[in-house]
C-alpha cells in the first residue's frame, strides 16, 4: 500500500513539474524603453501609480535574478524597470536575457517614442543634455540613439508614440493599457483620426485610409470647421461610398474585436487618416466609435490633428 501510494506521489510530482515547465507565467513584468525624451519616466511613475513595483535603469546583467525574485516574491506580483541607451553596448544582450526572464514572468516590453521635431523641442525646454553626451547636437544623437535601440525596437510588444501626449495624458494612456479591470477582461478600443500629412500613428494596430472621399476642405463653408460640425458630418456622410465604407469596417471590427479579447489583447488603436486630420477621418471616427459603443464595447474617440487645423 505504502509502495503504491509514492508511485502515485511520485507521478503527482512528475506532473506538477511538467505543468510548472508548460504554463504561462502569472506574474507580470513591464520593461519600459524608448527614446530619450519620450517620457519614460512619466511612464514608470505611471507604473508606479498602478502597484507595480518599479526600478529605474536596472542593468540588464542583472534582470535575471531581478525576475527570478519577483517571481518567488510573496508580496510582489507585478514589476516594471526602465531600460534605455544609458545601459550602453550590453543593449543587444536584451533579446537573448528576454527568453530568459519570460520562463520566469509574463513579459512584455513597452517602447517609447516620439517624432524628432517634438524631441528636440522637449530638450530645448527643458534644457537638459541628451545621455549619448555635449558633443554633438541634440538631432545628431536621436539619430545615434535610434541606431542603438534598434535591437529593443525589435523585440518591443508595445510602441507607444508619445509626441502629441502631455504628462496626465501619457499617464491615463499607460493606466488605461496596463490597469487591472476587477470585473474581468476587457478590450479598449481607442478610435485614432490623423492627417497623413502629419505622419501615420505610430502606435496604430489598424489603420484605414479615407482619402478615397470628397475632401470638405474645398468647400469654403466647411474649411474652417472639422468633422465634429454636423454640417460637415452630414457632408461626408452624405455620399453613397461613405456609407459603404462604414458598414463594412463595422461588420469587419465586430468580427475581430472577440477574437482579440480570446487571445488576451487590453488596448487596440484603429486610426483613420485623411490629408489634414480635420474633416472626414474626425467624422469617421466619431461615426465608427459610436457604432462600438453601442454594441458594448468600451471605447474612446480621439483625433490627433484636428486642433492643428
Amino acid at each position: 500500500m505504502a509502495s503504491s501510494d509514492q508511485a502515485a506521489g511520485q507521478v503527482a510530482a512528475e506532473l506538477a513539474a511538467e505543468h510548472a515547465k508548460t504554463s504561462k507565467p502569472t506574474k507580470q513584468l513591464v520593461i519600459v524603453t524608448g527614446i530619450s525624451g519620450s517620457g519614460k519616466a512619466s511612464a514608470l511613475k505611471a507604473f508606479e501609480d498602478l502597484g507595480f513595483h518599479c526600478v529605474d535603469n536596472l542593468p540588464l546583467e542583472l534582470l535575471p535574478g531581478f525576475a527570478d525574485l519577483v517571481s518567488q516574491s510573496a508580496e510582489v506580483d507585478r514589476a516594471s524597470i526602465v531600460v534605455d541607451v544609458r545601459e550602453g553596448p550590453t543593449l543587444d544582450l536584451l533579446p537573448q536575457i528576454l527568453k530568459k526572464v519570460r520562463t520566469l514572468l509574463n513579459t512584455r516590453v513597452v517602447f517609447l517614442d516620439a517624432q524628432d521635431s517634438v524631441l528636440v523641442r522637449r530638450y530645448s525646454e527643458t534644457r537638459r543634455p541628451h545621455p549619448l553626451g555635449r558633443s554633438e547636437t541634440v538631432s545628431r544623437s536621436i539619430v545615434e540613439e535610434r541606431q542603438l535601440l534598434d535591437p529593443i525596437r525589435n523585440v518591443a510588444d508595445t510602441l507607444i508614440d508619445t509626441s502629441n501626449f502631455n504628462v496626465h495624458q501619457l499617464r491615463a494612456h499607460i493606466q488605461a493599457r496596463f490597469g487591472r479591470d476587477e470585473e474581468g477582461h476587457r478590450l479598449l478600443v481607442s478610435c485614432l483620426s490623423f492627417g497623413f500629412k502629419n505622419g501615420v500613428p505610430l502606435d496604430a494596430d489598424m489603420v484605414f485610409d479615407v482619402r478615397f472621399l470628397p475632401n470638405p476642405h474645398f468647400v469654403p463653408e466647411f474649411r474652417n470647421k472639422t468633422g465634429l460640425d454636423p454640417n460637415v458630418a452630414a457632408y461626408v456622410s452624405g455620399f453613397p461610398q461613405t456609407g459603404e465604407f462604414l458598414d463594412k469596417v463595422t461588420v469587419l471590427m465586430l468580427y475581430l474585436l472577440p477574437h482579440y479579447i480570446e487571445e488576451g489583447k487590453s488596448y487596440l488603436t484603429v486610426a483613420f487618416g485623411c490629408t489634414g486630420g480635420q474633416h472626414r477621418s474626425v467624422m469617421m471616427v466619431e461615426e465608427i466609435a459610436k457604432r462600438l459603443k453601442q454594441a458594448g464595447y468600451e471605447v474612446k474617440a480621439l483625433h490627433r490633428d484636428m486642433t492643428r487645423g
